[in-house]
């Protein structure tokens, strides 16, 4: 099932597939990835399994969406039978209940599968952990006036006692070649086992080579340090022109020059004449295009924005070309394009978070209601994701760190 000398990973709450694609184009080998949503497993398997073949799927894993939980219950055995075979344990828990872009329900039912994550870990035992969330899973919960344990400390202490050598801190993805302002906790874990046995493992840690990595590898792709959101998306605007979209009612985008490095890298692998996967234009009202047109006219902000029209919604946010996005969201209402009266389309927001045009997305656009606990539509894949261009980055830190250097330190 693992060819030798292939370096292999299993990636878990993988989402539409972000860390994996990163760890694909850095040179890693998937073993199975596993994610509860059925519409982000769609993506994920139609670009990564089917076109790719980036997967050893193991015979014993149906290749489908899975609850973290029922393979824990059903496969114990199995994934016992993988220690000290797995090169890297990657991904986070569901961020949504820790999120400071949210309600932060403490007893949000997904924040309770970090304790699924580390039984993960005691099963399989890893030579290497990365994880990654939200900011918010660094800060803790407020009950009574008193704030408790923050998640981020309750796992460090936890691999820590499965014998691992782990570290933990903020990172901003737009220091690293992504259009946007997002900051993640990132933790890095050695097991000591695998310590011991390679005393010649890398002396700096990962926080380390991977700040001092970043501008040749950017260098090395063509691309620019700090690239801002007219660089990431400015060949997709409406005014190059439109033509049906894959679903009825809707118009579709089409390409325009290429007018930035980081365009030409994004449509780097799309043969000639391609269509622009996912660039449907909502059908806004009337009165909200004419809303749109008086902001970006008027160059309000977007507090002046919200109080001219008496919004209440707060968290409504005017775009800036000349800058890096903030952390875009799953709700695309929270966003008005910066040059035209509309909000972001799916692949606009792909382009935000790294992902190349040639990567596709499967299922609905947007969902509602009750509907956006169970459903995982387009938009929220993307906004849930791990931007595959810095995944690609901690992936190639982390095969140095296993294969060179001396004392190791996280």
């Amino acid at each position: 099932m693992i060819k030798k000398k292939q370096i292999t990973y299993v990636d878990l709450f993988a989402g539409c597939g972000g860390l994996s694609l990163g760890l694909h184009n850095a040179g890693w080998k998937g073993l199975f990835a596993i994610e509860k949503s059925e519409d982000a497993f769609k993506t994920l398997k139609h670009n990564l399994i089917l076109k790719k073949k980036h997967f050893d799927w193991p015979n014993w894993l149906e290749m489908k969406n899975h609850d973290i939980n029922q393979v824990l219950d059903e496969h114990s055995i199995n994934l016992s039978a993988l220690e000290g075979k797995i090169d890297l344990v990657a991904g986070g828990s569901p961020c949504q209940g820790f999120s400071m872009a949210g309600r932060r329900v403490e007893n949000d039912s997904r924040n309770s599968l970090v304790k699924s994550y580390i039984k993960f870990i005691k099963l399989v035992k890893p030579k290497v952990i990365f994880f990654e969330n939200v900011k918010g899973f660094t800060q803790g919960f407020k009950n009574n006036n008193k704030k408790g344990q923050a998640y981020s400390e309750y796992v460090l202490k936890e691999l820590k006692g499965l014998n691992y050598t782990v570290e933990g801190k903020l990172i901003d993805f737009s220091e690293y070649g992504i259009p946007q302002k997002r900051t993640r906790f990132i933790l890095v874990g050695i097991s000591n086992e695998y310590i011991k046995k390679n005393p010649t493992l890398s002396k700096e840690t990962f926080f380390e080579k991977i700040k001092e990595n970043k501008h040749q590898f950017l260098v090395n792709k063509g691309l620019e340090m700090n690239p801002t959101l007219e660089d990431a998306i400015s060949d997709l605007l409406q005014s190059n022109g439109t033509t049906e979209a894959e679903t009825p009612r809707f118009k579709a985008g089409v390409y325009g020059d290429i007018c930035s490095k980081y365009q030409k890298y994004q449509r780097k692998y799309l043969k000639q004449n391609s269509l622009v996967d996912s660039h449907r234009f909502a059908n806004h009202t009337e009165q909200i295009r004419n809303r749109f047109k008086i902001a970006l006219e008027e160059k309000l902000s977007s507090a002046e924005y919200r109080e001219k029209f008496k919004l209440k919604k707060s968290s409504t946010k005017i775009l800036d070309a000349s800058k890096p996005t903030p952390t875009i969201t799953t709700l695309p209402d929270d966003y008005i394009h910066y040059c035209e009266p509309r909000i972001m389309t799916v692949r606009e927001y792909a382009r935000i978070q790294s992902f190349p045009d040639s990567y596709h997305f499967k299922g609905k656009y947007t969902t509602g209601g009750d509907r956006r606990t169970k459903e995982v539509p387009r938009y929220s894949q993307i906004g849930n994701a791990i931007p595959p261009l810095f995944g690609e980055q901690a992936g190639i830190i982390i095969k140095q760190i296993l294969s060179n250097g001396r004392e190791p330190r996280i």
